[in-house]
């Protein structure tokens, strides 16, 4: 495999390949798609594999263990000198090594993130965007590396005016946006880090080019999403055998190591104004209904990020920080909870129907909010103070009764849009915190893989209503709506709480009731994001975690509220509070994540 930037046809444009055993791509397809239970209907899996009070000991990270004297893993840790909270314990150990090593929480994050992008593909990655804030410990200060994904230069508001329906829509080159991720982690590093880019991408170089192991999450993914993968997908989630890796499986990437090595030599150059551009482009294309408004060379030369100043509330004694505008999440969790606290609704019990009625028609009250006036900010006069004022949000507090809901009852149902994404936090020694949130869409994103690049491109522009004439229309170099909630929870100016989630439109749901958890009803950081929680939107529909009460689901089915019949799984959280000098991360245990504690040893420096 060639480790330079050598430029590489797209698939498709040579016709049918035969791979290396002589067998004609097609058939290949077929058997693995046989082998991944696709052509039977996808497969259901069950419990996440590592129980609540467990840790994944195995990570594959040279130098790193979860036995070793300085650091501490679990589902729940507590340490003095830093901490990781991920979905992921291969990247989990790598971040914590690099605190080890002297790094701050940016370094920590962008090693994180590169690592995911080889271990959890079908949550983020180098084809993608996402959202940091960053809390500068020197400074005092919270700036957002806003590197959400863009349409094309020539995108139009009639992007979607076709006859595909949504599942038919991620798939095709109209959905991928100009993606974010390289150009964001370069330029966090620049700004905020301390080791230089090698360092940092150097751990997913070598777990792409000699292996991981493969977590039950990822062989989930691979088989569901296989329907959707093209040629280059296929091959790369099979082994030797041409079968779809299944849990245990030792999985390597090499075109993805070849990738992120044109990127340690070049910076985002060596993504963006490369060969690497170049195939991306090739293969939107490809996909494209439309190529005059998909995403191509000049797209990606383009691109840059923005650094955004945060969006505040403040709430209870604490302020409320995160990701704006093109962001929805952090607003509409602060209205959210601000409503909840002209409820008070920590004068219910935490399993009541009150409880999960006030949060339900706050829910519905926002997102209709969210629906009517929010998108990208460089192109919609989105009124977010307004949104945000207290007489207002006390108003439509106020609206709310118990017996009743304020969703009509004539409303359209359904379950939303759904996607998914990863979020991660870190804090350091020094005080510095990253909550991050990155995201390619939907699992797997648009199920398209840059032939010989290794990486996923994503399904983000589907996030543009697909009716034009709304803030949230597609339009030229526009941003589209998101939900994703990268938060903090600052007390006197300096962050004591970290929170997140994936999801889709759940994201918001998730993650602000980890917060109302914490801080309503005291809950320890573990105990906020396994509490029982419930999802909706604009929308209508409840789902429910399991342990939502029989009798508190029956008086909300009673007061209107239109019940899911069967419990579900609301986000990811990942989180860390700090407090008196202590971290204490905790990872959502719906998944196979993983909280890491460093106390430190001295004497060495980022680059040793």
């Amino acid at each position: 495999m060639p480790r330079d930037d050598t430029p590489r046809r797209a698939e498709g444009q040579t016709g049918e390949r035969a791979d290396e055993r002589g067998t004609p791509s097609r058939l290949r397809r077929r058997a693995f798609l046989s082998s991944a239970g696709v052509a039977a209907g996808a497969l259901a899996f069950g419990t996440p594999t590592v129980a609540a009070g467990d840790y994944q000991s195995v990570t594959d990270v040279p130098g790193f263990s979860c036995d070793h004297p300085q650091f501490t893993c679990g589902r729940e840790v507590t340490a003095a000198d830093g901490m990781v909270s991920s979905v992921d314990p291969i990247a989990s150990g790598v971040a914590a090594t690099v605190l080890r090593e002297g790094g701050n929480a940016v370094d920590a994050a962008i090693a994180l993130q590169y690592v995911l992008n080889v271990t959890q593909p079908h949550g983020s990655g180098i084809g993608g965007g996402g959202f940091m804030v960053v809390y500068d410990a020197d400074s005092g200060t919270v700036e957002c590396v806003n590197s959400r994904e863009r349409a094309s230069q020539t995108a139009s508001p009639e992007l979607y005016r076709h006859e595909g329906e949504y599942e038919q829509d991620i798939e095709t080159g109209e959905a991928m946006g100009t993606p974010g991720t390289v150009k964001g982690l370069e330029t966090a590093r620049q700004r905020y880090g301390t080791c230089s880019r090698q360092r940092l991408i150097d751990p997913a170089i070598r777990l792409a080019r000699e292996g991981f192991t493969v977590d039950g999450f990822l062989a989930e993914q691979i088989a569901e999403n296989a329907d959707k993968f093209n040629e280059a997908a296929i091959e790369t989630y099979s082994d030797e055998r041409g079968n779809p890796y299944e849990e245990g499986d030792t999985m390597t990437n090499p075109d993805l190591a070849d990738t992120l090595e044109c990127i340690r030599r070049r910076g985002a150059d060596g993504f963006y104004d490369s060969a690497v551009a170049a195939d991306l482009a090739a293969t939107i294309r490809e996909y494209a209904r439309d190529p005059d408004q998909v995403v191509d060379e000049d797209d990606l030369a383009a691109y840059d990020v923005t650094i955004d100043e945060p969006v505040r509330k403040e709430w209870r004694d604490v302020e409320l920080v995160g990701q704006p505008m093109p962001s929805s999440g952090p607003t509409v969790c602060a209205m959210i909870l601000r409503m909840l606290e002209f409820l008070e609704v920590e004068e219910y019990d935490i399993r009541s129907a009150e409880k999960y009625h006030l949060i339900a028609d706050s829910i519905y009250s926002a997102w209709a909010d969210r629906m009517e006036y929010m998108g990208d900010d460089e192109f919609v006069d989105v009124p977010v103070d307004a949104l945000l004022d207290d007489d207002y949000l006390r108003s439509r507090a106020d609206s709310i009764e118990f017996g009743e809901t304020v969703f009509p009852e004539d409303g359209p149902m359904g379950p939303g849009q759904p996607g998914e994404t990863t979020h991660f936090s870190v804090i350091d020694r020094w005080g510095n915190a990253v909550s991050y949130t990155s995201t390619i869409e939907r699992f797997m994103g648009s199920g398209k893989m840059v032939p010989g690049r290794g990486f996923m491109i994503n399904n983000e522009l589907t996030d543009f209503d697909a009716e034009p004439g709304g803030p949230n229309e597609p339009g030229a170099w526009k941003r589209p709506l998101s939900s994703m909630s990268p938060m903090m929870v600052l007390r006197d100016g300096r962050p004591e709480f970290t929170a997140g989630s994936p999801g889709g439109w759940s994201i918001v749901s998730a993650t602000l009731q980890a917060i109302l958890h914490r801080y309503a009803y005291g809950l320890r950081p573990l105990e906020s994001i396994t509490e029982p929680t419930i999802y909706t939107h604009s929308l209508g529909g409840v789902e429910w975690d399991e342990d939502v009460p029989a009798e508190a689901r029956e008086t909300l089915a009673e007061w209107g509220h239109d019940m899911a019949d069967e419990p579900g799984e609301i986000g990811n959280v990942q989180v860390i509070a700090s407090e008196d000098g202590t971290l204490t991360g905790a990872a959502d245990p719906n998944r196979d994540g993983q909280a890491v504690g460093f106390d430190r040893a001295s004497g060495k420096s980022c680059d040793d």
